[in-house]
């Protein structure tokens, strides 16, 4: 799984001109899901998104609180862009992607993953495959790659955990 975190004042989700979720100061994060990824990836993934200090503190220290400590809020939203690749021209090709019902089941259990971590009313949600607008306020601007991928043999393919 892959995710790009961005520390905002406030950031929303429209899909058919209609306000699905919105959030105030917190973390909006974009997350994919790759062919191989498992449950495992999904649990990785959510505490990271707590854990991650993106916030100074009272006494000026940098990069000291987490989104918890700040009370903020979280809105997750599916963006399988974000494993797209351009080996061939300028065309992006998105099998780096899990596709259909995978995917959506092991989006839907991160989500509910950084719920659990966390207050589930604090912890938004796009739509799964819709077009969406995403509308954001970037706090800094601070944006950070996250990932949690599965083992990897000395080739580079993906094996199941343990092998």
């Amino acid at each position: 799984m892959k995710a790009i975190l961005q520390r905002v004042l406030s950031a929303s989700v429209t899909v058919d001109q209609e306000l699905v979720s919105s959030i105030g100061r917190g973390v909006l994060v974009f997350a994919a899901v790759a062919p191989g990824d498992t449950e495992k990836e999904a649990e990785s993934l959510a505490a990271k998104v707590l854990k991650l200090k993106l916030w100074d503190d009272e006494n000026g220290g940098r990069w000291k609180k987490n989104v918890q400590d700040i009370d903020g809020e979280v809105l997750c939203v599916s963006q399988f862009t974000l494993l797209a690749s351009t080996k061939k021209g300028s065309k992006p090709d998105f099998h780096g992607a899990m596709g259909g019902e995978d995917a959506k089941r092991l989006y839907q259990y991160f989500h509910r993953k950084v719920q659990e971590g966390y207050k589930a009313d604090r912890v938004k949600d796009g739509v799964f495959q819709a077009m969406m607008q995403v509308a954001l306020v970037n706090d800094g601007p601070v944006t950070i790659e996250l990932s949690a991928h599965p083992k990897q043999d000395n080739d580079g393919r993906k094996t199941k955990a343990g092998e």
